[in-house]
């Protein structure tokens, strides 16, 4: 008798060990200690949870995310990325109830999708598909869903509305342009924690650290060195309003209206 007794509790811990932890097969659970979800429903840290099919905590595909430096450097990254996005998919306007900068995520996609932004030069394009902004960065252009998808384990050429449709490739592709640098320009994750160094020609250019310069990293051609402009004066209120809402200070060189473009 004891000895089957023994067996069930046995048996019963066994199960607790084996039963899934997280995500939709735990009711949408989140995994303890910020780890992922995996597309099973277990928790871990390994490229096994966190990439393909990662159910949450998606931020941990990127090492440093949110992670690096002093408390307030962090705080800052993460009022920085909220600042940025917030604008991209902004629904505000200047009279509206709580101020404009309340009013950030209201978009998934771009708001004209009539623009195709296939350059097949380096990445295909997939037949029918089109590569207008989606997600909280509003990714654009058939080579960052290319090279985006490729960092994720996503095949975003051939389902980019993946970016709009799934929260989790959603928020890791931004997170992946946020960390990488791409041809001569910083990450604005390095800028943001203070890595960046500008070379003699950013300096020429007008290019300081600051968050100013991830403007001119997101979008500068459009943006950046024509002087004071509603879009960038959008972004840094947005900022401002994270910082606040963080306590954190926002450090200098926050516009970008006299730095010419990337090249």
């Amino acid at each position: 008798m004891r000895f089957g007794a023994l067996i069930l509790l046995t048996l019963a811990s066994l199960l607790a060990i084996s039963a899934q932890q997280c995500g939709k097969q735990a009711g949408g659970a989140l995994c303890r200690n910020g780890l992922c979800c995996s597309q099973h429903g277990y928790c871990g840290q390994t490229a096994e949870y966190c990439a393909n099919g990662c159910q949450s905590q998606s931020a941990r595909t990127f090492s440093g995310f949110g992670t690096t430096g002093d408390d307030a450097t962090r705080k800052r990254e993460i009022a920085a990325f909220l600042g940025q996005t917030s604008h991209e998919t902004t629904g505000g306007w200047p009279s509206a109830p709580d101020g404009p900068y309340a009013w950030g995520y209201c978009f998934i996609r771009e708001r004209d999708t009539s623009n195709d932004y296939c350059n097949p030069k380096d990445w295909p394009c997939a037949s029918g598909r089109k590569y207008y902004g989606r997600g909280p960065i509003q990714l654009t252009h058939n080579y960052n869903y290319g090279q985006a998808g490729k960092a994720i384990g996503a095949d975003l050429i051939n389902n980019p509305d993946l970016v709009a449709t799934d929260p989790i490739i959603s928020f890791k592709t931004a997170i992946w342009f946020w960390m990488t640098p791409q041809g001569n320009k910083p990450s604005s994750h390095n800028v943001i924690i203070g890595g960046w160094s500008p070379s003699p020609a950013d300096r020429s250019a007008g290019r300081v650290p600051g968050y100013g310069v991830i403007t001119n990293i997101i979008n500068g051609g459009l943006e950046c060195g024509k002087g004071q402009n509603d879009k960038v004066a959008n972004r840094i209120g947005f900022y401002k309003r994270y910082c606040d809402i963080f306590g954190v200070g926002y450090g200098n060189n926050l516009d970008c209206y006299n730095q010419m473009p990337f090249a």
